[in-house]
């Protein structure tokens, strides 16, 4: 039997699965500090110790913790996908921004949500080397911890609540992935007149729109639902939100698409997005 996850989300859960996301936090910094053993995926993507070390932990984490609630996991549905789903499961980047990792680059993440409905309601987005951790609950906020990895969340060296900012009038500052900007999104980008680009990798892109330091994060192509789902939870907690580029919701779960979403664009101010193409 599924458990409600509207009793699911107490505060002290939500501090027990965020310190498992921070050990696995460790694991992945370990592990890159020796043999990455980089192998490829028949997808064509790289994949190395850090994300398997983390999936590991996290995975037992989440079946000691949420008895009965599914995790779907980029690295287990590449050999098992699954045939449908209950209305609640969680969604799992073990390792988010896999190529930034094995470059030498911090910006890599560890991102988990908890969907219901379809719908993000939970997320978490870990920074190993980052040492800070990003996490929200949508319609109760969102914030930043300064977080060593593998350290408890009480034990954190900092903690604030983020929101999002009003968008300006003039001078939007646009997160945009480091490895993956495609024409689509430099050609949107292009019409918005004197946009800012910053550059970097993994879901922390949509943790800058949710604590201001950005206005809006486009991808128009293709990429996957553990890719999106934390960091789209995180930023609704905040005040932004995620769409599809017509405005429409995302949805999560998708198994008869194999779990991926043709494009979307992340706002920290939604009213930004209106009267403006992205097409």
């Amino acid at each position: 039997m599924i458990p409600n996850t509207d009793s699911l989300l107490t505060a002290g859960l939500i501090d027990e699965v965020t310190f498992v996301v921070s050990r696995a936090g460790a694991a992945v910094l370990k592990a890159r500090a020796g043999e990455l053993a980089t192998r490829t995926k028949a997808d064509s993507s790289p994949v190395t110790a850090a994300d398997e070390a983390s999936e590991a932990i996290i995975m037992a984490g989440l079946a000691t913790l949420c008895p009965g609630v599914p995790v779907v996991s980029e690295e287990a549905v590449s050999s098992n996908m699954p045939a449908m789903l209950a209305d609640a499961f969680f969604l799992l980047d073990p390792v988010d921004g896999t190529h930034e990792l094995i470059a030498g680059r911090d910006e890599f993440s560890i991102n988990l949500a908890l969907i219901r409905g379809g719908q993000p309601v939970f997320g978490i987005v870990a920074g190993p080397a980052l040492g800070l951790v990003w996490r929200g609950m949508v319609n109760s906020g969102a914030e930043r911890m300064r977080l060593s990895a593998g350290a408890r969340p009480r034990d954190a060296l900092e903690r604030a609540p983020i929101r999002t900012r009003p968008a300006p009038a003039t001078g939007l500052v646009a997160a945009v992935s480091r490895s993956h900007l495609d024409p689509q999104t430099q050609a949107f980008l292009a019409r918005l007149a004197g946009a800012k680009q910053v550059r970097t990798g993994s879901a922390v892109k949509f943790c800058h729109v949710a604590e201001g330091s950005a206005d809006l994060y486009p991808r128009l192509s293709t990429t996957c639902e553990w890719d999106v789902a934390a960091g789209h939870a995180v930023l609704a907690a905040a005040g932004g939100a995620v769409t599809a580029p017509d405005g429409s919701a995302l949805r999560y779960g998708r198994v008869s698409f194999n779990f991926r979403i043709p494009a979307f664009v992340a706002w920290g101010d939604p009213t930004a997005a209106q009267g403006l193409s992205v097409n």
